[in-house]
């Protein structure tokens, strides 16, 4: 493996166990503020950009490179609105797929066509994070205020995540 592809590829695992931490930290105070589902939403997340890291461990490991398990600064833990939860949650999702586009450019650069192919499994999760995240902020910005919205948003909040995943095209 390229010592650049390599360098990227760990840099990655930090974005992936920094979105783990920062959705943990989401999920948390959502469950203090009595957003049971949308909790439930962000203790999900984190587990699952967790499972992307560990993907990404093993794929460097298997091709030759080492993994570098990150250090981790304490993520953000209060936030004033749901809105500020998910305006955060989309601009961490666009973060991580420019990151992840930043590999793909230079997989193609290095003629690295092993680790571009694995890398498009990222690229379609990420398409399908980010409209997820949007779709949930377009909600969250109609309803606006009202604590009745808040509260059948937080009710509805795993539906919309099965619905979206139904519509994804394979």
């Amino acid at each position: 493996m390229k010592k650049e592809i390599e360098k990227l590829l760990n840099d990655q695992v930090r974005y992936e166990a920094n979105a783990s931490m920062h959705y943990l930290a989401m999920a948390s105070w959502a469950d203090v503020h009595g957003f049971n589902g949308v909790s439930d939403f962000f203790y999900a997340n984190s587990e699952e950009e967790r499972v992307h890291m560990i993907k990404l461990v093993k794929f460097i490991n298997e091709r030759g490179g080492k993994a570098i398990v990150p250090a981790l600064e304490a993520p953000k833990a209060n936030f004033e609105t749901l809105n500020e939860l998910f305006e955060e949650f989309l601009s961490s999702e666009i973060y991580v797929t420019e990151k992840i586009n930043e590999i793909i450019f230079e997989c193609l650069s290095h003629k690295d066509y092993n680790t571009h192919n694995f890398m498009q499994w990222y690229v379609a999760e990420q398409l399908e994070e980010e409209a997820q995240a949007r779709t949930m902020l377009d909600k969250l910005n109609i309803i606006g205020n009202d604590k009745t919205g808040h509260y059948m948003f937080d009710r509805d909040i795993m539906s919309f995540k099965a619905t979206s995943e139904a519509q994804t095209p394979e």
